[in-house]
């Protein structure tokens, strides 16, 4: 079976656009300029399902700043910051 995102390139979600639907690559916390040590960022973010092989999709975004997201993960629905977010690497 081929994986159709194979393809597809791969971005931090923090980037994503509201709409946007892919599959969760893998965890990247450096850099992702959290207030969060690394290791305790991709704990937590492991914790709340964002895990590799997940479909995510962004539903929602903040008024201000388009900040906090709304991220459905499977079927959770989880808000997360852009900059966690930035951890995040999905195609």
């Amino acid at each position: 079976m081929t994986d159709t995102n194979d393809t597809r390139t791969q971005m931090p979600l923090g980037l994503a656009q509201r709409g946007y639907t892919g599959v969760i690559q893998h965890l990247s916390a450096k850099g992702a300029g959290s207030a969060l040590s690394d290791i305790e960022l991709e704990s937590r973010l492991i914790e709340l399902g964002f895990v590799e092989g997940a479909r995510v999709e962004v539903l929602h975004e903040g008024l201000v700043g388009r900040d906090p997201i709304a991220v459905r993960v499977d079927n959770i629905t989880i808000a997360v910051r852009r900059r966690e977010a930035m951890a995040i690497i999905v195609a």
